[in-house]
């Protein structure tokens, strides 16, 4: 088996803007229990052409509000998310490329052979390499220990609420995804019957990308016994109550636009629904409920809800390649088939036993490897006289 570098590489890690991204590399940096400098970045708006067109480059940051990226130089860093793919690889490039590793998690832009490993989940149907790992979800911070330590806190000012508690996690919209009023009041009708149901309460905590419209109808449904906390930017992590919420449910309820939150749920060992936000023949959402409460978009409700990223999404999907396309619906259906999560209003499978979830282990074995006495062989750049943008769209 091989043995472990000491002292432990010196790590960077790219946090921007989206919280499910920074979540994955911060979970894959505390599994490694590597010190760590964490470097904040801000990203101007036009860096979506230096990221096509310029490679290695600083263009695309905003130097004066962003963590200086200067030496000495990182031997590991570790990103997500497109706009950090620049960075990263200017950073190689200052460094030295022998002296740098590059993590990335999800699906890098830039061709694959630029990492030294890609931590990568279903929805992005990437190809089969050898240092490409397929996970089944995305990482993330979850764990006993943190679970119960965040429930004994926050226990004293939840003692009002009755037993069992049903905890829901709201999303908001994403890719195909719109999270309007309808949907909030359809999960927050299914939601506070199933508590009611159990005798029990809810426990309710909204996302940085929860529209008002959606937790006003979500609210206006609930008959059962809640709290529901509203998710601010600059809210003191203490007064997060996320974890506290996943530690004392005995099920939970997600929406279906965050694989994040999906991952985290699942983590948690307890029950796990999926509330389907998407309409039509192949959507899981539960009915309407037959009294006539909740009914369906008007005509100017439709047009008001209207998003441009939708349209482009369900259009993407059947025109461009697969490469610049991702379909979050593999996830869904791989964790109902596995047991550990189930349309909400549906039956749930009798089943003992799911197989454990070993995503962070694995991308902690994968990142370890690269720093031992045996280290995996270095991606070989393809040989091709096509631009690297072209190249990029074509990748297999």
């Amino acid at each position: 088996m091989p043995t472990r570098r000491e002292p432990p590489p010196r790590t960077w890690l790219m946090l921007g803007g989206k919280a499910g991204d920074n979540t994955q590399i911060t979970a894959l940096a505390e599994a490694l229990g590597w010190p760590y400098q964490t470097k904040r970045l801000a990203y101007r708006r036009t860096e979506l052409f230096t990221n096509l067109f310029a490679g290695p480059t600083t263009k695309g940051l905003v130097l004066e509000r962003s963590d200086p990226l200067e030496p000495p130089w990182p031997e590991l860093v570790i990103s997500a998310g497109r706009r950090n793919e620049p960075l990263v690889r200017w950073i190689r490039q200052r460094a030295g490329f022998d002296n740098v590793r590059l993590v990335h998690v999800g699906r890098p832009w830039a061709l694959h052979e630029c990492f030294d490993l890609i931590v990568t989940t279903p929805q992005y149907r990437l190809p089969r390499k050898p240092h490409i790992l397929h996970n089944e979800l995305p990482l993330q911070r979850v764990n006993t220990e943190r679970l119960e330590a965040e429930a004994r806190r926050w226990q004293p000012r939840l003692a009002h609420l009755p037993e069992p508690h049903i905890t829901v996690l709201l999303g908001g919209h994403a890719g195909p995804y719109n999270f309007d009023r309808e949907n909030g009041a359809l999960l927050g009708w299914h939601s506070s019957r199933m508590a009611e149901a159990k005798g029990g309460s809810l426990l309710v905590t909204t996302s940085a990308r929860t529209p008002e419209g959606a937790i006003a109808a979500f609210e206006a449904q609930l008959r059962a016994p809640h709290t529901l906390h509203r998710f601010t930017k600059f809210q003191p992590a203490a007064e997060n109550p996320f974890f506290a919420f996943l530690g004392l449910a005995s099920e939970v309820v997600v929406t279906s636009d965050s694989m994040s939150m999906l991952a985290e749920a699942v983590a948690s060992g307890k029950p796990t629904h999926i509330f389907d936000l998407a309409r039509g023949k192949t959507s899981n959402r539960p009915p309407r409920p037959e009294d006539g409460s909740i009914t369906k978009r008007s005509l100017p409700e439709r047009l008001a809800d209207f998003r441009f990223q939708a349209l482009m999404y369900q259009l993407g999907m059947i025109t461009l390649p697969t490469r610049l396309t991702r379909d979050v619906r593999i996830i869904h259906d791989t964790q109902v088939r596995a047991g550990r999560a189930t349309w909400l209003g549906q039956t749930r499978p009798h089943q003992t036993t799911t197989p454990p979830l070993t995503d962070l282990a694995n991308a902690k074995k994968a990142v370890e490897a690269l720093f031992s006495d045996n280290p995996p062989p270095r991606p070989e750049r393809p040989q091709s006289r096509w631009p690297e943008i072209v190249q990029r769209v074509f990748q297999g």
